[in-house]
């Protein structure tokens, strides 16, 4: 198998927004590159692809809505290499696990317990003798590769910048799960610009060390888990909901719409002036929604 032969171009659009108080917003739409393997996904794919040449498949990790693996499988069933995930907690059929098994993903279900132990230095050693022509891939596509696939997003936004009638920009934005996406772009801007990460998990699931495995030094991360991962309040409904009417852009709760609300809170407690000129990425995710739909 090998890496994808080319690499979609997501475009960049401004935003507007009555909040954003002279900041001037433009979103690099990574949800619109492609309605199955979405988003930053793509991305991390990519150099893990490059990675598995001289296997014949790919087995990696998630939970129940993991945006990973629905990408993952959709590009094991489209481009012709079987695919294996691994699961958080106990069996149930939700609209994504649907999805991988309509894609061809094989599935095992470890628990909590035997999900917790993914950072043990053993825990692929019985998986490799399971399975031993298919390449592991970290959790949601982590690790070097993953962040090496997605450095590329820079040259995207800079190619674009003209569009918005910019010549250059201040800052990076965007929701951190792994932190591997955030750590690819502070790679590759190399000091030049700012990274802001907001965090859509809580601190013990090891964001901080999973960037600092990979990049020294420019990005900061916020906190933007409000309270745990898959933790949704009516704040953040409701702000969906009203960015959504305002602009159109689609969100999911478990990133972009913590991202967005994030961003929106530290330009109302003044981090930002007018005329500061950010990029955020919409990371995609979007499948994710259906399982918060009440």
């Amino acid at each position: 198998m090998g890496p994808f032969d080319w690499l979609p171009r997501a475009p960049l659009e401004p935003l507007y927004l009555d909040w954003l108080k002279g900041v001037e917003l433009a979103v690099l739409r990574l949800d619109r590159i492609d309605p199955l393997i979405s988003g930053n996904k793509w991305f991390k794919l990519t150099g893990h692809l490059a990675q598995a040449q001289t296997a014949s498949g790919i087995i990696s990790l998630g939970g129940a809505y993991s945006n990973h693996l629905h990408a993952l499988a959709a590009a094991g069933q489209r481009l012709g290499f079987p695919t294996v995930g691994l699961l958080r907690g106990h069996p149930q059929d939700t609209p994504t696990v649907l999805d991988l098994k309509a894609f061809g993903m094989q599935l095992h279900w470890l628990g909590y317990g035997g999900y917790r132990a993914r950072h043990a230095p053993d825990f692929w050693l019985p998986w490799r003798e399971q399975y031993p022509h298919l390449h592991p891939v970290p959790e949601g596509g982590g690790g070097m590769a993953g962040a090496l696939g997605c450095a590329v997003l820079l040259e995207q936004a800079r190619a674009q910048l003209h569009t918005l009638g910019w010549a250059d920009y201040d800052g990076w934005w965007l929701a951190a799960g792994t932190g591997t996406t955030l750590a690819g772009l502070a790679l590759a801007e190399a000091g030049a610009h700012p990274v802001y990460g907001a965090m859509a998990v809580p601190d013990d699931h090891g964001v901080a060390q999973n960037i600092e495995a990979l990049v020294q030094g420019g990005y900061e991360l916020l906190d933007a888990c409000r309270g745990g991962f898959a933790k949704i309040d009516a704040v953040l409904r409701d702000f969906i909901e009203a960015t959504e009417q305002a602009c159109g852009l689609p969100l999911e709760p478990l990133y972009t719409g913590k991202a967005l609300l994030a961003l929106k809170q530290q330009i109302e407690a003044g981090r930002f002036k007018p005329g500061t000129r950010l990029i955020f990425i919409h990371t995609g995710g979007l499948q994710g929604r259906r399982g918060f739909t009440g």
